[in-house]
């Protein structure tokens, strides 16, 4: 029986560090269209911020001074608070900062807790930004994504067809809230970029799971 708890609880500080930089590659890779995305209903600046964030969060996560999953979002949640600015930073900063919290100080999780930790970070961004379902913000990606957890494949699916649902949706939060009906017709940048995240999740879960059949 421990042989199969052990199993079951596979990801480690290596698989999320793995997870976020894939991340801050696709970031890196998107930014401008992010930018774009951003110029219609906000500040044209969402791509910029979040590359400096994601490039600040490889490079503090780069010492392995984290060495626990929970340990590394935490890091992770605050690098982004400290180096972007606007909104982005602080919503990133926590969901990744209370994803950590949730996990604790565990070496390894299995992809269930994982699951619920996400959950209470997303529920920690929907406090801090008073946004929920249908307000055209980041939350109509995240909150379909997480629901389908741990089905790592069917949260990425979610997150895509989340952040299409903003298009037609008028703003109600944020910057984009201020352009009312003009806001109408636009991919929510926020929306955009969390899927960007969720992918990258999938990416590294398949990663870890073609690693274990490897080794098994």
């Amino acid at each position: 029986m421990a042989d199969v708890a052990e199993e079951a609880a596979r990801l480690d500080a290596g698989f999320v560090r793995r997870w976020l930089s894939i991340t801050a590659t696709d970031i890196d890779q998107e930014a401008d269209r992010l930018t774009q995305l951003d110029s219609a209903i906000g500040d044209a600046d969402h791509g910029a911020n979040l590359r400096r964030g994601f490039t600040a969060v490889r490079a503090a996560l780069a010492d392995g001074a984290a060495s626990t999953p929970g340990g590394v979002l935490i890091l992770a949640g605050r690098t982004l608070v400290s180096t972007v600015g606007g909104a982005s930073g602080p919503l990133y900063g926590t969901l990744l900062r209370s994803t950590g919290k949730a996990l604790g100080d565990a070496e390894r999780i299995t992809d269930e807790q994982l699951a619920e930790a996400l959950r209470a970070g997303v529920e920690a961004v929907a406090r801090l930004g008073g946004a929920a379902a249908g307000d055209k913000t980041m939350l109509d990606t995240l909150l379909p994504a997480v629901a389908a957890l741990p089905g790592y494949e069917a949260a990425r699916q979610a997150a895509v067809d989340g952040a299409e649902s903003t298009v037609p949706l008028r703003a109600r939060k944020g910057r984009a809230s201020y352009l009312g009906d003009r806001s109408i017709g636009h991919l929510d940048p926020g929306a955009a970029s969390s899927v960007l995240l969720l992918a990258a999740l999938a990416e590294a879960a398949g990663e870890a799971a073609r690693e274990a059949g490897q080794h098994g």
